[in-house]
């Protein structure tokens, strides 16, 4: 008998924490009518767990996403993910932003939803965005978002003059739109430069509905 059998999705049903991710690291298929990405998600506390379990679980969604898109990262419910995010250490997210798909799986999806959180209906303005400690000019990941009447159009290309540049870390962005800091204390403090419209930057996070974490 192996020592490690295959888990199904009937094993993992009842599961928290690593017990949880044990069973996910073992699972090569899964049922989506058996189990839920956000069942998962709700099973799952980062305060629970070690600083590298994060990224077990971001892995294992990817791996099975790929064979059951129900299993993708943005299936999962705007409050459970800004909970799993805000209930993360430090440590837990720079974890995931050391390994570079991960870094980048969590900034898209970041970005990705903006569109859907957006409350300014008749705001025009064009944000740049600079996360430390990427691979693109400079060392930063960049991000461009356009604020458009009611709209929010992400793109990786730098297109239009922005109307502030943003430059941080990916951990303290996580922060941010978790309510877990403001932009102001992180300006303050020297974690976040502005570049433009000073008074724009502060209210930014304004111009957003943001989850809010459970």
């Amino acid at each position: 008998m192996a020592d490690n059998p295959e888990a199904t999705s009937s094993d993992l049903a009842g599961l928290r924490g690593v017990a949880l991710l044990d069973a996910l690291d073992r699972t090569e298929a899964v049922d989506a009518s058996a189990l839920d990405v956000n069942a998962v998600a709700d099973a799952i506390d980062p305060r629970e767990l070690g600083r590298s379990d994060m990224n077990r679980l971001l892995k294992a969604l990817m791996r099975l996403s790929e064979q059951v898109p129900a299993f993708s990262l943005d299936k999962v419910d705007p409050t459970k993910f800004a909970t799993l995010v805000a209930r993360a250490s430090r440590a837990q997210l720079e974890a995931v932003v050391a390994e570079r798909p991960l870094r980048e799986r969590v900034l898209d999806e970041i970005f990705a939803r903006m569109g859907a959180h957006i409350r300014a209906k008749s705001l025009r303005a064009v944000v740049h965005w600079r996360l430390s400690g990427g691979t693109g000019e400079g060392g930063y990941d960049r991000y461009e978002t356009v604020l458009s009447d009611g709209t929010c159009t992400v793109s990786r290309e730098m297109r239009e003059k922005p109307r502030v540049t943003i430059t941080l870390s990916p951990v303290d962005f996580f922060r941010i739109i978790t309510h877990q800091a403001t932009p102001a204390v992180l300006f303050v403090t020297g974690k976040l430069k502005v570049k433009g419209d000073l008074a724009f930057a502060a209210g930014l996070v304004g111009h957003f509905d943001l989850p809010r974490p459970a």
